[in-house]
């Protein structure tokens, strides 16, 4: 195998395949990143046997080839080198080496064969749509702060991807929980997603797939079967299993009865929290709101640390209300609004609370009170 290729694009295609390698394994070839060259592209293919990342790029291909080399070492190399530099990739298959020259610098690397490079099985998809990168970046972007990160309840360890029913008809869903807080967010069905299963798309897919999505005029293809979803753009192609789990019935911690309104600014409210909570201690993190007409005091104390509290003007014309809440969850959940304002609903100082987006409910939240 020898090839030529632009540095800025051998970067971009080996940082995100060397992402997916898993530091520490014990099987040698899961380090390394599988480089395919044939025609006029070269694609990097990496693994950790959960997750697949292929990467496509245009090169330069004077001999068709392919090795595998350490995707981390790679990565460095190519992230050192100087900007504008024309990179030569050569393998030695005889000495096994892959010789990485670049002006005056030279590399060579230890490979492994190819043939010992696992690549996922195929499957058969039971949906395929097409869907642009900003609904799928608001669906994930806005409910992954909510992923359990306890191992215990596996099945919460990532974003439930589905279809569900919508105020006006079949939306695409995205819910994640850890119990304490919840968020669902909705977007319109994309042609040919109806048939979709429903998958727990894992928090490490969730973080790489990230990367995917920034160009806002990319059309994502999804696949999705019962064990396996698949993202693809031109360029990358990115596949994973799901978790083999159920997700819980969501839809019974929703509350649909709070009639206490409150409407904050976002960015007015986060402030405070963070501000007020600057004194409460590491363990509890509990911030007291304290609600009076048109008024929201918060206040936090912390008898190792001391006390602080902050006056809000807020529209609220319901009975006075004395709730507290964690305040990491408040300030997630408030960062989450792209409008100017939020709105609580609460029912009582014990029952969960529901915050939106003005009057948009295609992204809700719930988050569970804390005695304080």
């Amino acid at each position: 195998m020898k090839l030529s290729i632009e540095r800025a694009t051998l970067l971009r295609a080996v940082s995100q395949a060397q992402s997916v390698v898993e530091r520490r394994n014990t099987i040698p070839i899961l380090a390394n990143v599988l480089i395919e060259a044939e025609g006029d592209t070269v694609s990097f293919r990496a693994t950790d046997l959960d997750i697949e990342v292929v990467d496509r790029a245009p090169a330069q291909v004077e001999r068709a080839g392919a090795t595998t080399v350490s995707a981390v070492t790679l990565h460095e190399i190519v992230r050192k080198l100087p900007d504008g530099a024309l990179v030569s990739l050569t393998e030695d298959g005889a000495a096994g080496r892959l010789t990485v020259q670049a002006g005056r610098s030279t590399f060579q690397l230890a490979t492994l064969p190819r043939e010992d490079f696992p690549v996922m099985t195929a499957t058969e998809y039971a949906a395929n749509f097409s869907c642009a990168a900003p609904v799928l970046r608001r669906l994930f972007d806005k409910s992954k702060f909510a992923i359990s990160t306890e191992e215990t309840r596996y099945y919460l360890n990532g974003v439930y991807f589905h279809v569900s029913e919508g105020e006006n008809g079949p939306v695409l869903r995205a819910v994640a929980t850890d119990g304490h807080r919840l968020a669902r967010i909705d977007a319109p069905l994309p042609d040919g997603a109806q048939e979709m299963p429903g998958v727990i798309v894992p928090r490490k897919t969730v973080g790489e797939l990230r990367k995917l999505l920034d160009d806002d005029e990319a059309q994502i293809a999804v696949s999705v079967s019962e064990t396996k979803i698949r993202f693809a753009t031109p360029e990358i192609t990115l596949t994973s299993k799901v978790i083999d789990g159920t997700f819980p019935d969501y839809t019974r911690v929703i509350p649909m009865g709070n009639t206490r309104l409150m409407e904050v600014d976002a960015s007015d409210f986060a402030k405070a929290v963070d501000r007020v909570a600057t004194v409460s201690s590491e363990r509890s993190r509990a911030v007291k709101m304290q609600l009076d007409e048109d008024r929201l005091v918060l206040s936090v104390n912390a008898p190792d640390a001391g006390n602080a509290e902050e006056e809000l003007a807020v529209a609220y014309g319901d009975e006075k209300l004395e709730i507290g809440f964690n305040a990491k969850y408040l300030l997630e959940i408030a960062s989450q609004v792209d409008r100017e304002n939020a709105v609580f609903l609460f029912s009582s100082p014990a029952e969960p609370t529901l915050m939106r987006e003005g009057s948009d409910t295609s992204a809700i939240y719930v988050v569970m009170p804390m005695r304080v």
